[in-house]
């Protein structure tokens, strides 16, 4: 008999806690190369329209005055590349913080980037 369970095998959404949702939103569009107006962004969420079926949610807490926000110094969540190093020259085109160099594990590599608020976002090829 299978034993049936409430909770699914499923991730359905990512929540990064943030300070500035505009910043934070522009951050992450551009990141992705996503345009984004900021002026259609309102507090409490902005959802990065991300690919797949898992979500991100930007969330700056405003109706929860008792939030104290902290960074995350360990990666949150990753985002995919098929090219560690076109990837990793994008990033430092684009002047974003890396945190953690280029390291490869047999055929896995990934390296470490620094949003506006300090959380870890990691960028990996698989």
């Amino acid at each position: 008999m299978e034993k049936i369970i409430p909770i699914k095998n499923q991730m359905n959404g990512v929540f990064v806690h943030v300070s500035n949702l505009k910043n934070s939103a522009k951050w992450y569009c551009d990141l992705i190369g996503l345009e984004v107006d900021l002026h259609k962004i309102e507090s409490p969420v902005f959802n990065v329209p991300v690919v797949g079926t898992t979500s991100l949610t930007l969330d700056d807490h405003t109706f929860d005055p008792h939030f104290k926000y902290q960074a995350s110094p360990s990666p949150i969540f990753n985002f995919y590349t098929p090219n560690i190093d076109e990837a990793y020259q994008y990033i430092k085109q684009k002047g974003f913080k890396i945190v953690r160099e280029i390291e490869w594990h047999y055929e896995t590599a990934w390296f470490n980037v620094q949003d506006p608020d300090g959380n870890v976002v990691m960028i990996c090829n698989c």
